[in-house]
């Protein structure tokens, strides 16, 4: 058997070092208070980027609306026959929205523009094919439950849970929709 090599690891540049501290600027280790820093200047450029909603970095807070948080191996919200057909798969699919190929990013934008268009609709029942990813599980696949907990996915979505292997397996998930009122 062939031993595989690792990727040299390189330095990063100072656009990057600069992006990874700004994503970390709020994080702290367990029981520790927060220091915040001084904020930058807000750019015309600055404002628009900031008007489009940008994917969650870290777990979500639970939604007001929202009893509990959701749970793909127990339902929330609903009765036990929807629960069954939802996870056996034997909901009718009303659309599929295929992550695989796009950044983080990307994929949460597709995600919250895919859920509103199909909730507005009248689906129930739709497939978000995430990818199984490599040894660790892939990124979008550990990604999009996160999202699913979050704001302003939390408050369309019932439900969730794993696909069958006909509809993709492990790199998909059944998504059940709030019904609109």
């Amino acid at each position: 058997m062939r031993e595989r090599r690792l990727p040299r690891s390189r330095r990063l540049t100072a656009e990057e070092l600069a992006l990874w501290r700004a994503a970390m600027r709020d994080t702290r280790p367990l029981g520790e208070t927060p220091v915040r820093e001084a904020q930058p200047e807000r750019t015309p450029a600055a404002e628009a980027a900031a008007d489009t909603p940008e994917p969650p970095a870290v777990s979500p807070r639970p939604v007001a609306g929202a009893a509990r948080r959701l749970d793909p191996r127990h339902p929330v919200g609903l009765d036990r026959r929807s629960w069954q057909r939802l996870r056996r798969g034997l909901l009718p699919i009303d659309g599929r929205l295929d992550l695989h190929g796009m950044t983080q990013e990307e994929a949460w934008r597709a995600l919250v523009a895919f859920t509103s268009r199909m909730q507005a609709r009248g689906a129930r029942c739709i497939l978000v094919i995430t990818g199984r990813g490599l040894r660790t599980g892939g990124t979008l696949r550990q990604m999009t439950p996160r999202w699913l907990e979050s704001p302003p996915l939390r408050e369309r979505v019932l439900s969730y849970a794993p696909a069958r292997i006909e509809h993709g397996g492990e790199g998909a998930l059944y998504v059940l929709l709030r019904r609109r009122r």
